[in-house]
């Protein structure tokens, strides 16, 4: 099955379903040189049990460590960093992803190697136990980060009780837990034709693309994937942690929940939360900055998930200062109740707008925008539709969107820094 969707001159892209069930998306970008490769799985830390925590993660590890035809680290990498290109995956709550970004020339041997990755991963045991001491590294690097650690707490303070509010990473005890059976049934589960998408970006033909993937992936088997854990709203908020360590400044987040991915009203979310603190010219680094000089960067964020978000702010902060600046923060945050001015309004619209058509220009980009929307969600809208979500938006939305959102019962503060009484900020966070 084969469609063409495209926009009035704007991004256009093609899908195609393998008769096993694989999906594939490209986006032909005949202006660049670039080419980006993006294969995708429902895989991540929503679809594993407390026991398998981190499974996700070092199974993504492990496949750069060698196949049948490429036994070697080395050989895996060199096949496009050999050529100039580039090679990394993540993890992610609720998808996992491989992707290389290579010269034209060179781009179906990235198809082919991240295929065989997938495929044919050696998973050897002497290299499952040396990859989870790497994983432990990276564990303890987050944990010695104030910034990195405060963030992870606030997760946990928002989602408390199931895999939304673990480290994708798992922890050291877990990980080292986790046998080779389980993450060669984990493969088996997770890594099947049908929780797999393949988008690409770049001067690339369509029907070359899906030629060269049934031959690689159409007798990819199909199965039944884990399904992924339900968000459960139990955060009985405000609610406020410290971690109390001797740092110079105090590292702080404050996050709500937020909005799914789905839900009519993201659109919204996102331009208040430019208001409120995406840029210099925003409501929290006027007055945090530069009318009152308690941080050097102060920003808000928002990002959603397939059932659930979070809307976060973040900065570093004398700790002489912080008990002065949290009430501030908070009430300017509560403050977009009372709605937001017209050039604010058309500002936060242009600014978005604009983010995102600058964004596009870049291959990877494009391919992570089509991948991500038809794994998680099963259809994609395209970037004219998503404008035009945009301009939809009216002015009385960002007001009342704050009031869905920014709630006291549903709002979590964490902090890292020499202090002990999570009390007076839970007293702050009141509005």
């Amino acid at each position: 099955m084969e469609e063409k969707i495209s926009g009035n001159g704007a991004l256009s892209f093609e899908r195609s379903v393998l008769d096993n069930g694989l999906r594939v998306l490209t986006s032909t970008l005949p202006y660049t040189n670039a080419v980006s490769i993006n294969f995708l799985f429902g895989a991540g830390s929503r679809y594993e049990s407390d026991e398998l925590a981190g499974a996700s993660h070092l199974f993504e590890h492990m496949l750069f460590k060698g196949t049948k035809s490429r036994p070697t680290p080395r050989d895996v990498s060199e096949v496009v960093e050999g050529v100039g290109g580039a090679l990394n995956a993540f993890t992610d709550k609720e998808l996992t992803g491989y992707w290389c970004r290579l010269a034209r020339p060179h781009y179906r041997e990235g198809i082919d190697l991240i295929a065989d990755m997938v495929r044919n991963s050696l998973l050897r045991q002497s290299d499952i136990d040396r990859e989870k001491q790497v994983v432990y590294e990276e564990i303890r690097a987050t944990n010695d980060s104030p910034a990195g650690r405060a963030a992870m707490t606030l997760e946990e303070l928002l989602w408390p009780d199931q895999p939304l509010g673990r480290d994708v990473a798992g922890s050291i005890e877990s990980v080292g837990a986790i046998t080779r059976e389980q993450m060669v049934d984990y493969l088996h589960t997770q890594y099947v034709s049908s929780n797999t998408v393949v988008a690409i970006a770049g001067n690339i033909q369509h029907a070359d693309v899906v030629n060269q993937l049934e031959d690689l992936m159409g007798d990819l088997p199909n199965g039944e994937p884990l399904p992924i854990s339900e968000f459960e709203d139990n955060l009985q908020g405000p609610v406020a942690k410290v971690e109390n360590r001797p740092t110079e400044q105090a590292h702080l987040t404050i996050g709500m929940h937020g909005l799914s991915m789905s839900d009519d009203d993201r659109h919204a979310l996102n331009l208040m939360s430019v208001i409120l603190g995406e840029t210099m010219s925003s409501r929290l680094f006027e007055e945090i900055r530069e009318q009152r000089g308690l941080a050097y960067d102060i920003h808000s964020s928002v990002h959603s998930l397939l059932d659930t978000g979070v809307m976060m702010i973040g900065a570093g902060i004398d700790p002489a200062r912080v008990q002065e600046a949290v009430p501030v923060i908070v009430q300017e945050v509560a403050r977009m109740h009372e709605g937001v001015t017209e050039k604010e309004f058309s500002q936060a619209k242009e600014l978005t707008k604009g983010r995102m058509m600058l964004r596009m220009e870049e291959s990877r980009v494009v391919a992570g925008f089509l991948g991500g929307q038809e794994l998680l969600r099963g259809e994609v809208r395209t970037v004219e539709q998503v404008l035009a979500d945009i301009d939809a938006v009216e002015i009385d939305d960002i007001a009342d969107v704050a009031k869905r959102v920014i709630r006291q019962d549903k709002m979590a503060l964490s902090m890292v820094g020499p202090f002990e009484d999570p009390a007076p900020f839970q007293e702050a966070m009141k509005f």
